[in-house]
């Protein structure tokens, strides 16, 4: 059972002094909330552990899934399976940071993976800033909360800038227009970048003029010159440019290859965001305690979840029972997409029957525990609970 803590000051007031209002869910329930999840010291170790065996499980199945060129069935589009290898085989293309989702956890239940987010991962201010404000706003001493995300992606930045000393330190952050959410975790990794020495600078998509021999391009406002950064930054799924922008995947390859800029996150993070690598780990590791049973075809006699390999945030996720009837189903878009079928997992439930799904960031290391609150399918509408170790 999940034990909540509601803490008397909540964290509304730091949000409107940040301008978040996208977090106050004015129309909907808030979707930050005011109870805390308690967790244990030995509860916050357990995830931080099971971040750090999985993220090396993960390295060797991208290895794997290079090696035996598995990208098709992977649902990779061709035109960046190029990109994918270089950046592989480059130690300088730092994976700059990722998200664990994890069942379990909670009253002796075994803590499984969901799935990774390694490409476009949210929920940064939630997890670095409010949960922290939450906490510091109600008097309690930051030791009692399992985060350093901020300071760690500091690290990485600084670490991103030393691998890659003969680019020059100026990175460009680019979102899609019209996603105040993606805007507001850009920002807080520009404070990162910046804290690290970067120069930033933050453009939409639409603003940014690629080269394919010269590189990475910003007009800017005042004078109207182009200015050239060595580092992108795009909050811009990797699947989209490879189907939707191939002459943009082309271009960024021959950047890429001619070192005329770095993009991050790397293209092979593609490889950990298509679910396909469930079902890869699983062949690599099987009965591992961190893993579902992930497969191509419906699980015979067992309850089972399936995905659509390169979906996001819930959408088109369905819960069948064991003989494959439908149970449970989340509306989306990527409908048309082959998928993989995983054991099916009862999340972690309050006294109220909510279900918790636990975040963990990765930069490096393990860095942020947060958590998801919903329904039987986490979508787009669960709320953010933060945590304190009790």
């Amino acid at each position: 059972m999940v034990k909540l803590k509601s803490l008397p000051n909540p964290p509304q007031a730091a949000l409107e002094k940040a301008g978040w209002d996208w977090a106050l869910g004015t129309d909907t329930t808030p979707y930050v909330v005011n109870d805390m999840v308690t967790v244990s010291e030995q509860q916050a170790e357990s995830y931080y552990e099971a971040a750090a065996t999985l993220y090396d499980m993960l390295i060797e199945a991208g290895q794997y899934a290079i090696d035996h060129d598995l990208y098709k069935e992977m649902g990779i589009p061709e035109n960046l399976v190029e990109l994918i290898k270089l950046s592989w085989s480059d130690d300088r293309q730092i994976h700059l940071y990722g998200r664990f989702d994890l069942a379990g956890g909670f009253d002796d239940e075994p803590i499984k993976l969901i799935e990774f987010n390694a490409d476009t991962a949210t929920c940064i201010p939630e997890t670095a800033v409010v949960q922290w404000a939450h906490l510091r706003m109600n008097g309690m001493d930051e030791s009692q909360q399992f985060n350093t995300l901020f300071e760690t992606l500091v690290g990485q930045f600084v670490y991103l800038k030393e691998e890659n000393s003969d680019l020059s330190p100026s990175i460009l952050f680019s979102t899609m227009r019209g996603y105040p959410e993606d805007d507001t975790n850009v920002a807080v990794l520009m404070e990162a970048a910046k804290e690290a020495g970067l120069d930033v600078e933050f453009a939409y998509i639409d603003e940014v003029e690629f080269s394919n021999g010269e590189g990475i391009f910003y007009q800017e406002r005042e004078h109207g010159h182009f200015v050239r950064f060595d580092f992108w930054f795009k909050l811009i799924p990797w699947e989209y440019i490879g189907s939707d922008e191939p002459d943009l995947a082309s271009m960024l390859t021959e950047i890429v290859k001619n070192r005329k800029a770095l993009v991050l996150n790397p293209a092979y993070t593609l490889l950990f965001q298509s679910k396909y690598i469930l079902k890869i780990l699983w062949d690599l590791y099987p009965y591992h305690p961190l893993l579902l049973q992930t497969e191509r075809y419906m699980l015979p006699h067992k309850k089972s979840v399936s995905k659509v390999l390169l979906g996001r945030e819930g959408a088109n996720v369905t819960i069948h029972d064991k003989g494959g009837e439908i149970l449970e189903t989340a509306a989306g878009e990527y409908d048309g997409q082959p998928r993989i079928y995983q054991e099916y997992v009862a999340l972690p439930t309050d006294a109220r029957g909510n279900t918790y799904q636990a975040g963990i960031f990765f930069a490096g290391e393990a860095c942020g525990l947060g958590f998801r609150r919903g329904g039987k399918i986490l979508d787009n509408t669960a709320q953010f609970v933060g945590h304190v170790i009790d």
